[in-house]
């Protein structure tokens, strides 16, 4: 028998010496749950998945169809025993284990399933059959996917060795034979079609039969429930993306109602955007007004003491200017006693000390200039400094 060296990637990369084959005790079989909590379905209860050196394992070419690989039919056909394939068989006679499906949708469960198949053993060959149009239709139903699409799909899944095109519904004696094969891999619920309650009955009743497990939450149905679910929507998203209503097979009417819909849903977007844009100027707005008033209640504590350090009764400018006299009018306001008496002894101090020509009146020294008074009431101290310097205060 022999095998394309690009068919088994492990006996390549053993030959490399570059990483050793997988072993069951590798094998995590994990169940997706419908809530599931972590990518690809993990569960906190899987074990830690072994890491590998960062290096290209996988294949640069898709899986051959099996009419395109050669085999040595001249060496007798010898199954190996489920003891003989778990203790693990020589690189050139790999476990051939057969998995068949539909594969319509091509998603995550179909490869989790293949992935369980190819780990079963040591050395595996997985050989994959898919269905065509004809017989599918006939026992399952209409598929999305036409078989030359399904079947490219599972050429490219990375844990594909081979494929076989037109697989049959029901497995005979002859197609195992003409396919060497050892084991066949399906999930353990009984698949009942054309007229059976388990196609895969005598399979498990001959010890052919090897176990996986469903990945819950994920299948073909699913998704064309969800699609059939939300019609309207994809319906919408492909009109936008340039299909015709003819191509989606969309009456006139639905057409125009669904782009009224998408009209009014613009317009409410849009409404909605100018409320949260409001919302978030209304906030800029109280933030700036608060900010505000505390540099203003700030400032205006800052100008209240500079005013009362310069003008207030020990200001700086009633020390320079007036001296003791100004601080004389000061006591004089506080005290409530008028400004006469002070301001004309002062002028009586003032006129004692200077010269003049002619003679004073008796009642010079006690007369106080009306403008003094008005401006010692209304507290002009620029005025009085002013009177000051010329002798007047």
């Amino acid at each position: 028998m022999i095998y394309n060296s690009h068919c088994n990637s492990w006996f390549l990369l053993d030959a490399l010496g570059e990483m050793e084959p997988p072993t069951s005790s590798r094998l995590n079989p994990r169940k997706r749950r419908k809530d599931g909590s972590g990518p690809n379905g993990a569960t906190e209860l899987d074990g830690v998945p072994p890491k590998m050196s960062r290096r290209s394992v996988g294949l640069r070419e898709p899986a051959p169809f099996s009419d395109e690989v050669e085999i040595d039919y001249s060496k007798p056909y010898i199954r190996v025993t489920y003891e003989e394939a778990m203790r693990g068989t020589p690189l050139d006679r790999p476990v051939r284990v057969y998995a068949d499906g539909i594969f319509d949708l091509f998603h995550s469960g179909h490869a989790r399933a293949l992935m369980q198949a190819k780990n079963l053993f040591p050395n595996t060959y997985l050989i994959v059959g898919v269905c065509s149009d004809e017989l599918t239709h006939n026992f399952k139903g209409f598929t999305v996917m036409n078989e030359n699409e399904r079947y490219d799909a599972v050429q490219h899944c990375r844990y594909v060795d081979e494929v076989v095109r037109n697989a049959p519904w029901t497995l005979t004696p002859e197609f195992l034979a003409e396919h060497r094969i050892d084991f066949v891999a399906h999930d353990d619920i009984p698949y009942s079609s054309a007229g059976s309650d388990d196609v895969y009955k005598h399979i498990k009743e001959a010890g052919m039969f090897a176990p996986t497990q469903r990945t819950e939450g994920i299948s073909t149905s699913d998704i064309i429930t969800r699609i059939v679910r939300d019609y309207d929507v994809y319906a919408r998203r492909n009109l936008q993306r340039g299909y015709t209503a003819k191509e989606l097979n969309v009456s006139f009417i639905n057409e125009k109602k669904y782009h009224l819909q998408e009209r009014v849903d613009k317009v409410k977007k849009r409404v909605k955007d100018v409320e949260e844009k409001s919302k978030e100027f209304v906030q800029k707005v109280e933030e700036k007004s608060i900010d505000l008033i505390q540099k203003w209640e700030e400032k205006s504590r800052e100008f209240i003491g500079n005013f009362l350090e310069m003008f207030g009764p020990e200001g700086a400018l009633v020390r320079s200017c007036l001296g003791r006299r100004g601080k004389g009018i000061w006591e004089s306001l506080a005290a409530g006693t008028g400004m006469v008496q002070p301001i004309s002894n002062s002028l009586d101090k003032a006129s004692s000390g200077r010269s003049t020509k002619g003679p004073r009146s008796p009642e010079a020294g006690l007369r106080t200039p009306a403008c003094v008074l008005q401006a010692t009431e209304q507290r002009d101290w620029q005025s009085l400094c002013h009177w000051h310097g010329m002798g007047w205060v």
